[in-house]
């Protein structure tokens, strides 16, 4: 007797500034796995945000890849038809059934929560955080402010709206001169590295938050911490586990976009050495954050280890890269769990979930 196989689909590329690495991420996933488990459909949305269903090959994640009008799909909110349909002419559409959806949209419009809330309303099974987790991750702000609510250390920091900036830039700078140097100024809400500058002298600040401003409307100015970068993979639900730590040694200014992506030439130590007691508190840290936004499925979180044997949280990324040179698949890896097997393991969490949440009554 054949088994049936689950239908996944592999949603990437996205309006997003991030949209390079999902595609490399969307192209990972997909080749790790196993037809004889999975149906696999990539599902490719571009950056004006129109999706596309395309052949199940890995050509399909080329960026030579052009979307045809009859693969054109519309993910509707009502469950009776099961998320997807496809149009198949003027105001024709059939349906596109999918099992679980394997979410690969790095940033906004696909890491904060959208996705997620539109899934929820479809009813269908997706691999990761929710949309409460999905959202407050993607905030830095907000972030940082439920870290701090459930004991977890996090370095100084400020925020302004870019509407204050384009109205006050002087008082802003001003405000900012006595901060200590070098400060890292930040969207609030992407992730990558993208429209990120590390400040380490003043005349340099204003530069840096045009830059910051033009990727988001809430701008994040962080205090330099000094420290080994460490980072720490989360899987599972309620009942998660974290990985060893890992520690990034950059060899640029800071781990920019062009050293996690393009010129590939930071090190990556893993496990990383510290002592028992450094890996207990990276570990817990991990934990204590990823429970603080209700994480789900899978997480990295980084932070910062300093000089004083404290454990700085930086940030949690509830959508971490997947290419072949992340931190987050490496980081099982050493723990044993191949990338395949990761692959397995994140989609019968989804399932988990989605059953778990169907046991909520909804009425009286």
């Amino acid at each position: 007797m054949t088994k049936t196989k689950l239908r996944i689909a592999i949603i990437y590329g996205g309006r997003s500034a991030e949209h390079e690495v999902s595609i490399r991420s969307a192209a990972s996933v997909f080749a790790a796995m196993d037809r004889d488990k999975y149906s696999v459909t990539p599902i490719f949305v571009t950056r004006d945000g129109s999706w596309y269903a395309r052949e199940e090959a890995l050509g399909s994640f080329s960026p030579l890849e052009c979307p045809q009008a009859g693969q054109r799909l519309i993910l509707a909110p009502d469950p009776e038809y099961g998320g997807f349909l496809k149009l198949t002419g003027h105001n024709c559409f059939e349906r596109f059934p999918i099992d679980v959806v394997f979410p690969v949209l790095h940033g906004t419009f696909g890491e904060d929560g959208t996705l997620q809330g539109l899934l929820d309303l479809a009813d269908i099974p997706y691999v990761g955080c929710g949309t409460l987790a999905s959202a407050v991750g993607m905030d830095k702000i907000i972030m940082k402010a439920v870290f701090r609510e459930c004991g977890l250390n996090v370095g100084p920091f400020s925020w302004f709206y870019r509407l204050e900036w384009k109205k006050d830039p002087e008082t802003i700078v001003n405000e900012l001169r006595n901060r200590p140097l070098p400060l890292f100024v930040k969207p609030a809400n992407l992730g990558s590295s993208v429209g990120i500058s590390k400040v380490s002298d003043l005349s340099a600040l204003e530069d840096a938050i045009d830059q910051a401003a033009k990727y988001d409307r809430k701008i994040l100015v962080e205090d330099g911490i000094q420290g080994r970068e460490i980072e720490v993979s989360v899987l599972g639900n309620e009942d998660a586990i974290v990985s060893v730590p890992g520690e990034i040694v950059s060899h640029s200014v800071f781990y920019n976009y062009e050293e996690k992506y393009l010129r590939d030439t930071a090190e990556l130590a893993i496990p990383a050495k510290l002592t028992a007691n450094e890996v207990a508190m990276a570990q817990q840290a991990a934990l204590t954050a990823y429970r603080a936004v209700d994480g789900s499925g899978l997480a990295r979180v980084d932070m910062f280890l300093t000089p004083n044997d404290e454990v700085v949280v930086n940030e949690i990324n509830t959508l971490p890269g997947f290419t072949s040179i992340s931190m987050y698949p490496k980081l099982w890896e050493s723990c044993g769990l191949a990338y395949n097997q990761l692959v397995d393991k994140l989609i019968l969490l989804a399932l988990e979930r989605y059953h778990d949440k169907n046991a909520i009554l909804i009425d009286r």
